[in-house]
């Protein structure tokens, strides 16, 4: 039997999670907490990147603008996909800005560098829209967090259900950087763990001009489900063009990360019966629901899930801010990893020690046209996916910050 220890750095915070705050007067830092959103501005993924903008202040707006008595400020920065130009950013928030904590961090090889900026800082860095395990396994640190959702997780949920309904035989459309790779790798174990065989698999650059070659090599493979390991705008344009090449006659297309304005951006009578994993829908409870409104007061869309993840992570840090009375880094990590996440997103979340926080994710099949009653009525709850089951079990974790001893 294993058994799983922690860093004694892990295991300090959080035994100290309890002490006694500094004075709320000499306890703000500049007298400013100061909240960075990393994303893409300009880019393939803008349109994320402005939502998670606009959650980020509804947060700060929503606790009331300060904290401890001191103001709230949300800075910005246009990731611009690039993992130079990102560390660039977060290094003159950090030095100059006096920037307290990071979120959203855009893509994953973008994330990477964002957070290894913060953990040289000694800065949390929280992240959202990046989707790679690497984030709380081999590249994990003790000052990042890894808030919605990951390829593991969205892999469970829609592979289970595809192979559930015995679809054994897959070919994988992957995106050619570390998100997509992490997302094949994880998808594909999932598959031939549960008796599943992947046929191959084809690679295209971030924002591709070209999906026609890739689907016509996985209708090709005459594999029974194509797989797409890629994101927003990819993921639309290869659906789109599976459906033009008629694809889908035989073929079933599973697209592992599509969020709310990708289906949007489909229509559903391009989108219908199709399985998606997500960690939040809008129309989930009457509290999500009260939410999700608020932001389309602002957006005129409604949040996709990574919005709603921006918003949960800025909210969450706020409190623990209050909660640790200082918004020291290490006084916010330990009582921010030790509380229950509770928001209008997330409900009964726990931080692992790897930094993983984890929550129940759903599997959704997007509607009908004649099953949705309006705009944005797109998804149909199918399964409830237990935290426990949805992210990779820490025993597994090649985060150094935990380890097992025989």
């Amino acid at each position: 039997m294993k058994r799983t220890t922690l860093a004694l750095t892990i295991a300090a915070s959080l035994a100290a999670a309890s002490a006694p705050a500094v004075h709320a007067q000499e306890s703000i830092s500049d007298g400013v907490v100061r909240i960075g959103v990393l994303t893409d501005l300009n880019g393939v993924n803008a349109d994320i990147g402005k939502s998670s903008v606009i959650a980020g202040q509804m947060a700060v707006d929503d606790f009331g603008k300060t904290v401890l008595g001191k103001p709230v400020e949300l800075l910005t920065a246009d990731s611009q996909n690039r993992p130079d130009a990102s560390s660039l950013a977060v290094r003159q928030w950090f030095d100059q800005d006096k920037v307290d904590m990071i979120t959203d961090l855009g893509l994953t090889h973008v994330a990477l560098a964002a957070i290894d900026v913060a953990a040289a800082r000694n800065k949390l860095a929280i992240a959202v829209s990046a989707a790679g395990t690497s984030i709380t396994n081999e590249k994990c640190t003790p000052t990042s967090i890894h808030w919605l959702y990951d390829t593991y997780s969205v892999a469970v949920g829609t592979t289970k259900a595809m192979l559930k309904g015995g679809y054994k035989s897959w070919y994988f459309i992957t995106v050619d950087y570390a998100f997509g790779k992490a997302l094949e790798k994880d998808a594909t174990d999932v598959i031939e763990a549960n008796g599943g065989k992947v046929l191959g698999s084809v690679r295209h650059p971030l924002s591709s001009n070209d999906m026609a070659s890739p689907v016509m090599a996985a209708m090709s493979s005459k594999a029974q489900v194509i797989a797409l390991a890629n994101s927003n705008a990819d993921t639309q344009n290869a659906i789109k063009q599976a459906v033009a090449f008629g694809a889908t006659k035989d073929q079933r297309v599973a697209p592992f990360v599509m969020y709310l304005n990708t289906v949007h951006g489909l229509g559903l009578q391009e989108a219908q019966g199709l399985y998606l994993t997500e960690g939040f829908y809008w129309d989930m409870t009457p509290e999500s629901r009260a939410w999700s409104e608020r932001f389309f007061e602002r957006a005129k869309v409604m949040p996709n899930a990574l919005a709603a993840g921006v918003y949960s992570s800025v909210l969450n840090y706020l409190r623990a801010v209050e909660k640790a009375g200082t918004d020291d880094t290490d006084a916010v990590n330990r009582t921010l990893r030790a509380m229950s996440i509770d928001d209008p997103v997330i409900k009964g979340g726990k931080i692992r020690p790897d930094g993983r926080l984890v929550h129940d994710m759903y599997l959704f099949q997007v509607k009908t046209p004649e099953e949705s009653k309006g705009a944005w009525d797109y998804y149909r709850l199918v399964d409830t996916i237990p935290g426990e089951e949805a992210f990779m079990p820490l025993a597994k974790s090649q985060c150094p910050l935990v380890k097992s001893d025989d």
